[in-house]
């Protein structure tokens, strides 16, 4: 293709979404192209982070960093272009870490509802005086690996309900310092009786362990 002169246009531009994505065969196979552009041709490689790439196609490449969009901006959009009601609106923005094609499918899917599952699975007793609100602390084994059997079942919607765990934790720990910056807002009640009864150390042993096994799915663990 690329050997081909632009036919409609004078400059052809061609994108490799997840350069990331790509092993070494591939990557090497593409170098002799980044070295040796054809007229009037643009090739953008976009990845998460570039030290998934090969240091010979950073090498290359001239890297552009682009910053996520401000949740206001995610949320006045959703608002305004999606209709979207201010409350599931600001919600939504807060866990689309920055990114408005990721808050639009979050917001037209069923997001909230499978949040709350979620929850209410890690915590089977609301009313439970322990102080082990929505940690997974005092559930039996068999209950948690049937949950975990659960979610397995939907692979696509895996890495997002660890997502979701994760944001829960964070919101306990934030809100200990600084209770305006927490994601589930409309939770607020049930983050801070968790937050008065749980350790910061404890819950960042478990964000932690959400990160491993995230970074480990993407491997294809």
């Amino acid at each position: 293709t690329l050997a081909m002169k632009p036919y409609e246009a004078r400059v052809r531009v061609v994108i490799i979404p997840d350069a990331h994505a790509m092993n070494s065969s591939a990557s090497n196979a593409l170098l002799k192209m980044l070295e040796e552009p054809p007229d009037c041709s643009i090739l953008i490689l976009t990845t998460c982070q570039t030290s998934d790439l090969l240091p010979t196609i950073i090498s290359r490449c001239q890297q552009i960093r682009f910053n996520p969009v401000s949740v206001k901006s995610i949320e006045k959009r959703m608002i305004e272009k999606q209709g979207f009601a201010p409350d599931k609106a600001s919600l939504i923005a807060a866990m689309a870490n920055g990114s408005l094609t990721r808050a639009f499918a979050l917001g037209n899917s069923d997001w909230i509802n499978c949040r709350n599952w979620i929850l209410n699975a890690m915590n089977p007793d609301p009313s439970d005086p322990s102080g082990q609100t929505g940690t997974l602390f005092s559930i039996p084994l068999t209950m948690l690996l049937a949950f975990a059997e659960r979610l397995k079942k939907n692979k696509d919607f895996l890495f997002e309900s660890l997502e979701i765990i994760k944001s829960w934790l964070r919101d306990i720990v934030i809100y200990k310092y600084c209770p305006e910056k927490i994601i589930n807002k409309d939770l607020i009640d049930r983050i801070q009786y968790a937050s008065q009864h749980i350790d910061i150390k404890s819950l960042l042993i478990k964000i932690d362990a959400i990160q491993t096994a995230q970074k480990d799915i993407q491997s294809n663990a």
